[in-house]
């Protein structure tokens, strides 16, 4: 293998001749092999998009000379559309809070840049990775600022994964608004409700973590690019630091602004912490539709099988047949590792030392994959299981018939002590409590039927009030009741 021979305030190392990073990268390399996980794509997009945003102020402002600028540019641009994504080698768990991976950017953009000037990669006299790539700005204004690019473009991938869910949901709400079962509490019979009620419910979580999305957007909004090494702007133009923002800005089309407090900004990583939050709790809502899903699917001859899941693969290399609900269970351990990824970085963003938090790129590796994460599983759930969900309406009416929950809606009219008398003379009898009301003369079939309808039981009120209100007076309830 051809080298080429650079150096350091270490020392000299060989570097692959071909390779667009350098002898900062190739050390970073050895120095931190440890987890294997690169840097996340979507961090190296907006690493580079910084990098134009800065080359193209610091040329307008004539602080880089054009041609120069222009090539610095160019070679961004190809960095932020995907190339050269091999080369960005350094392991996402590294020492000094981002530089390895600031360096490696500015390496692979200043030896693209020399390429395209016409000269040998490492001739850093042509383009240096320090004094022309990141020309005005430090690892502490850059990382943190890319980190923030990453998120909200990740956020609003996410935002639209559950937008998709929340719809998916809304659209068995509505389609199984009819059909009446029992409700439980506490894995027991509890009153009936309708199984498009069971879906609204997660529908609505998901909405309120739509919403959670959006605030935390505003949240990432605020960057403390220009502010160079603690925030105070050190050896960065004043004109370049407004200039620098504005650009990155159009770049990206995001509502970015210049922190109020970039001293504050670069060495607190709050905002981290609670856009970790909001994934947390749509993790926990995920989560829970999830097992609910596994649960009302169970069987499906010896369990509840209230409705049934999309087959989507064969589910046993030993039991012929067996189908299982494997994109809940994928769901449920995507949810598990977010909550896991959250706590990572809040103590991430609760280590950070005086002037700057040294543990940027483990918040970084953990929110973005956070955020990777739940976008797919979301788009999974609703795509290949939720859309196609099927009732059985019939298992529904069979399992309510066989409870004896709906003797709630009764006791308006009977009292507690009569309807748990009832409740267990129909358990020892081994028949449905509706055939002891109308066979103890307390009501009538009629007056069963009534009470009994979905919209009665699964609205406010009494159950069957409006019915009695006329037809016999003596059996209404009392006013508070009704």
């Amino acid at each position: 293998m051809q080298t080429r021979k650079e150096k350091d305030l270490i020392g000299e190392l060989e570097v692959p001749r071909e390779a667009y990073y350098g002898i900062h990268t190739l050390r970073a390399r050895s120095n931190f092999a440890v987890s294997g996980f690169g840097v996340h794509p979507d961090l190296i997009w907006a690493l580079a998009l910084v990098k134009k945003a800065a080359a193209t102020a610091n040329t307008e402002l004539g602080l880089l000379d054009r041609q120069r600028g222009a090539a610095i540019i160019q070679a961004a641009e190809e960095l932020a559309a995907g190339m050269y994504r091999d080369q960005i080698v350094v392991d996402a768990l590294q020492g000094g809070a981002g530089t390895s991976t600031n360096m490696n950017v500015n390496e692979v953009i200043a030896n693209r840049a020399i390429e395209l000037l016409g000269g040998e990669k490492g001739n850093y006299a042509i383009v240096h990775p320090l004094d022309h790539v990141n020309l005005g700005q430090s690892t502490n204004d850059v990382y943190p600022t890319a980190l923030r690019v990453a998120a909200i473009k990740l956020v609003r991938a996410l935002a639209q994964a559950m937008a998709r869910l929340q719809g998916a949901l809304q659209a068995k709400e509505k389609e199984f608004a009819g059909i009446l079962k029992i409700g439980r509490t506490e894995l027991q019979d509890a009153v009936p409700v309708t199984l498009g009620q069971e879906f609204g419910a997660w529908a609505e979580a998901v909405a309120r973590d739509w919403w959670r999305l959006y605030k935390a957007e505003e949240r990432l909004r605020q960057v403390n690019l220009g502010g160079t090494a603690v925030g105070t702007g050190l050896n960065a133009s004043r004109r370049y630091i407004y200039r620098v923002i504005e650009i990155l800005r159009e770049l990206t089309g995001f509502g970015l602004a210049r922190a109020e407090n970039s001293f504050e900004a670069t060495q607190n990583a709050d905002i981290f912490a609670e856009v970790s939050g909001f994934l947390k709790t749509a993790a926990v809502n995920l989560a829970k539709i999830a097992g609910d899903l596994r649960l009302l699917s169970s069987g499906p001859r010896a369990g509840l099988a209230e409705i049934r899941l999309p087959e989507v693969q064969a589910g046993s290399s030993i039991m012929p047949g067996k189908v299982n609900p494997v994109i809940p269970e994928m769901v449920t351990q995507v949810a598990y590792q977010v909550m896991a990824n959250d706590v990572a970085v809040n103590m991430a963003a609760a280590s950070g030392c005086l002037e700057l938090n040294a543990f940027l790129p483990l918040i970084a590796h953990n929110l973005l994959h956070s955020l990777t994460l739940l976008t797919n599983a979301a788009h999974l759930l609703a795509e290949r299981c939720v859309q196609g969900i099927v009732a059985d309406p019939g298992r529904c009416r069979e399992l309510l018939a066989a409870s004896q929950g709906v003797i709630t809606a009764f006791v308006p009219y009977i009292g507690y002590e009569k309807a748990t008398e009832l409740v267990t003379k129909a358990v020892a009898l081994g028949r449905p409590v509706t055939e002891l009301l109308v066979t103890e003369g307390l009501f009538t079939q009629d007056e069963v039927a009534a009470i009994l309808q979905p919209q009665e039981l699964t609205t406010p009120g009494v159950a069957g009030a409006r019915y009695f209100r006329n037809r016999r007076p003596g059996r209404n309830p009392p006013e508070s009741e009704r």
